[in-house]
Order: C-alpha cells, then structure tokens, then sequence
C-alpha cells in the first residue's frame, strides 16, 4: 500500500516557476533577424559570457525534467514548454552572438575591469573576453553554420542537451526529423537531433582537448554541458556517444587540474587556449570558482571527479565554514544558484542550508500577479525577473537531493505506457501530483487552481493509456466519485471544478488472465497506446548517418 503523503510532487514554488515559464514559453515573439525576443527572455545576466537571450532558453529547460520526474503521469504542459524552447533555439536571436560579433574586438582595449579578471593578465588590452565569439577569426576563417562549425561549441552543445530535454520529457520524435537552423545572413542550414549529436561527437573524437567554444578559447563548462547531452542521447537511444566525454574527464585531470604535493586540488581551467598555449584559472581567492563552474553539468557524468572538484572549491571559497561569513569574489548571484543545487545534489548538508539562508534573506520569496507565479526578484527593481538565474535557483525546490543525476542516468523510463494525465486546461487547471504505482494498478492525481481567479469553474481532464476503462473507479478524498465517463477503448473524462482535489484512479483490469501485478507497459498495445505516437512507442536504436554539408562548408 503506498502513502499517498510519500508520494513526489510540486511544491507551491515549483507551481508558481511553471506558470511563469508557460507564459514566457507560449506566448509568441519575434526571434528573427527582423524581431526581437519580448523582454522578460533574460539577455542580461553573467556578462560578457552569458547576456544572450539563449541561456535562458537553456536555464528555463532545466526544471522540467525535474518537474516530470515528479509528476510522470502527467507531462504534456512540459513537452508544449520545451517544444517552444527548442522552437527559437534554431531562430537568428538564438545564435546572435555567432552570426554578429564578427573577427577580432575592435573594443578589446577598453573593457571594464571586472571583464578582465576573465582573462591572463599578460593578454589584456589585446585578448577578447569570453563571450565574444569571434566567427571569422583565424584559424578557421567565417563560418555561417552556427552548428556545422569549428568553434560556436557552446551553442550546438547547449542545443543538443535541450534536444534531449525535449526527448525526455515528450517520448515523442519531433524534433528527430529534419528542422532549419537559421545562420549567417539569414542562410538556413537542415539538421535534426541525430546528425547534431553525430557531429559534436565525431567533432569531439578529431579534437580531445575539446572543441572550441568562442574562438579560440575551449571551456570545461560548455564542454560539459555537452556531454550531458550525449549522456542523456544515449539513455534515450541505448547508443554509445558519451565515450568521447569519459576520456576528455581524463585529459582534464592531466591538463586542466593543478594539484598541490598532498595531491589536493589547487585549481581547475576555467578555460583552455590552445592558440595562445593558455589554460586560464581564476586569481587566487578565486580559483574555488574555476572548480565549481563545470559541476553543474560535469557531476552526473563523472561524478567521483566532480566530488573532489565540488570540495576543494567549497574549501577554497570558505562557504562550509561555520566559522566563516560567506563571501563571494563576484556580484553575480549565478554562482549561489549553482553552488545551493550542487550541495543539495550532493548531501552537503551545511553548505546546502548556509547558502540558502542566505538566499531567503537577500532574494526572499517573490510570487506575483495574483500569487500565480514565482520567481526570485534578487533584489533587482526590474519590470521582469531574471530567468537565467531563477532557473538554476528553482532546481533546489524540486525533487530530492540526487534528482538532478537521476535524469541523465540509469535506464529510459516506461512512464509513456502507463495511464497518463491528458486534455488539462492549464494554465487554469494546474496538476501538483500525477503518480502511478503499478503494484496496487493506482493513479494518484492531485490538482490546484493554477490560475486563483478560475478557483471553483467547471472542468474535465482525461487519463488515457488504460486497458480496461470499463473496470476502473475512481475515488476523491477516499470517497467513490461518479462524475466520470469513458471516452474510448483506453480513455475515461473526469469531471470536477478547479481548485485543490485529491483523486485516486484504481484501474486493475478484470481479466481472469491477469493477477494483481502484471500489468506493465509491455501489455499495452499500440492501439490502446494512444497518448504517444507510433514512433514513440517502437523507438529502436538510433544509428545516426554523417552529418549534412552545405555548399559553402
């Protein structure tokens, strides 16, 4: 018998983060070379690295995952969200930064000083800072594919990790099938999510050090990131991509990792130039940074190495002493973001709880527009909040420590076979639980007004993937509830009014044939399957073909 209090969830944060993400997500703009992204899309944070309206792309994806692993049967309002994600991240505004910042600063002499504390001091005045992609640069020359290139890492890796957010959260192939990819004035270059994950893997094969990023600077950041998206490719694909990350984690141990005589960690290359025969480390008092920044994504793939990195940074910076005041080398709220995830990740109990006191105290709890929304103001007086940063800071409120690791992990979920959520009328309706538990043939569902002002209309939603409908019954607050119908053959509609209820769907078939615990995604058929889509359903290994070349190439 499961206890229903046990049972995963959101969190009234979560609700609030996904209602605002939905609005920003559905609500259309101009991503064009003739448009621009509306304003609340974050171009602001972290510059010069991260003031690109994708990283917010980016960072907003990362919670959905989380989210679905807490409501598994539901997950349609979190494909629609990443479906528009992945939507302008093949648009001009997605790879502005390779498609403009053109051959070497003209400006390289007269950057701010907290620009120059990213670069070697022997460089400075002559070096662009991270953020400047230089497209055109030697020694590769103009390059108008923002995928197909020899630098510009950071965007296809980025593309193909919430490539795989999308697969993850959909179970379906949209975004498999070929898509245009907006590049150099205006000129579209055709991939999909197989030939991208064939490229930056053969790409990364020719160069083990890595590829680069900006040209010409090579970050364990970025390339981190990316092979969580290989990572996750081949949890989804049962295929054999990640290899090449495995053995970069050991040239980074080599190349990249200073160690003292005890054989502690000293410092970790916040970036490599193979050009200038660079590998860049944060000053000293800040070299815990240039460990911690690449944790994010580097822990679920290496996670022993990504351990003792996470430690001598958080000693480096002092932020696990009691003892100690927490200082931070930058006025970046980004870096408490990822650390507070890290330490949550990881059961750093006391780095978890300092840092987040102090982020109550500083950022505080913010829900807004009628309390339907959430997200942290960081003490910013802006018209919109800082999404980059909110989506890393909401990850902490979602799921337990180790739910991060957990997605790019272990085997490929059977949750899309199973009796799922359907037909919601978010963002009216909202659904805070949706968990089977196959034993018992139980669907547990919880909902709540996710918009205040619909509290008490009339709705309905469906649970489709059942075998037998006619055998169902369902029961609110522990109550038998009659006002449901079936659909079809695998589909029933329930009807109730917005607001917070507690459903139970007891859907054990009625076949002599069958015992208490046999049902399971391999007994439904694919006409009974109807929420996902043939592809979907009969998805085999993946053996992608060379990627596409283009005339100028």
């Amino acid at each position: 018998m499961v206890d229903e209090a046990s049972l995963p969830g959101l969190n009234s944060r979560a609700q609030g983060w996904l209602r605002y993400i939905w609005d920003k997500a559905t609500t259309e703009d101009d991503w064009s070379s003739k448009g621009e992204p509306l304003p609340w899309w974050d171009k602001t944070t972290t510059p010069p690295m991260c003031s690109f309206p994708r990283f917010d792309l980016s960072e907003t994806s990362y919670s959905l995952p989380l989210m679905a692993d807490q409501t598994p049967a539901w997950r349609e309002i979190y494909t629609r969200i990443a479906d528009e994600l992945v939507g302008r991240y093949t648009s001009f505004w997605a790879a502005a930064d390779w498609l403009t910042l053109i051959g070497p600063d003209p400006h390289r002499d007269r950057y701010p000083p907290d620009w120059l504390v990213w670069m070697p001091e022997k460089l400075r005045g002559k070096y662009e800072p991270p953020g400047w992609t230089g497209n055109g640069m030697e020694p590769w020359g103009m390059q108008p594919d923002p995928i197909a290139a020899d630098g510009n890492l950071f965007f296809r890796g980025f593309f193909n990790l919430l490539l795989g957010t999308y697969s993850y959260v959909s179970g379906d192939d949209k975004w498999e099938k070929p898509f245009q990819v907006t590049g150099y004035n205006d000129r579209l270059f055709q991939w999909n999510q197989h030939t991208i994950t064939e490229f930056i893997k053969e790409q990364w094969v020719e160069r083990p050090q890595g590829a680069h990023c900006e040209n010409t600077k090579v970050w364990p950041y970025c390339l981190s990131a990316a092979g969580l998206g290989l990572q996750l490719y081949d949890k989804l694909f049962q295929s054999k991509t990640h290899e090449v990350y495995d053995e970069w984690i050991e040239f980074a141990k080599l190349h990249f990792t200073e160690r003292n005589s005890a054989g502690d960690i000293k410092s970790f290359a916040f970036y490599y130039d193979p050009i200038e025969s660079v590998a860049y480390s944060p000053p000293s008092g800040l070299s815990g940074y240039g460990m911690l920044a690449p944790l994010f994504y580097m822990l679920p793939q290496a996670p022993e190495f990504g351990t003792e990195l996470y430690e001598a940074g958080i000693r480096d910076l002092g932020w696990n002493d009691r003892t100690q005041s927490i200082v931070q080398g930058f006025n970046d709220p980004r870096w408490i973001c990822i650390v507070l995830m890290l330490a949550r990740e990881l059961g750093d109990v006391t780095t978890e709880r300092r840092l987040k006191s102090l982020g109550e105290r500083l950022w505080g709890a913010n829900f807004f527009e009628d309390d339907d929304r959430f997200a942290w103001r960081f003490g910013l007086q802006e018209k919109y909040p800082r999404s980059q940063l909110n989506g890393l800071l909401i990850l902490s409120e979602i799921g337990q420590p180790g739910a991060w690791s957990k997605v790019y992990k272990g085997k490929k979920s059977n949750h899309f076979f199973e009796p799922t959520v359907v037909g919601v009328d978010f963002p009216n309706l909202g659904i805070n639980r949706a968990v089977n538990d196959p034993e018992e043939s139980k669907l547990y569902v919880s909902t709540y007004a996710a918009t205040k002002s619909e509290a008490k209309r009339k709705t309905s939603w469906k649970v489709s993937n059942l075998k037998q409908p006619e055998s169902v019954t369902v029961y609110l607050d522990n109550t038998i509830y009659s006002d449901w119908s079936i659909v079809d053959g695998s589909t029933i509609e329930i009807n109730t009014v917005i607001g917070s209820k507690n459903f139970c769907i007891s859907y054990k078939p009625n076949w002599a044939d069958k015992t208490e615990s046999s049902f399971s995604s391999t007994d439904v058929s694919q006409e009974t399957a109807s929420f996902k889509p043939e592809s979907a359903r009969n998805r085999k290994m993946y053996t992608p073909a060379a990627p596409p070349s283009c005339s100028c190439c």
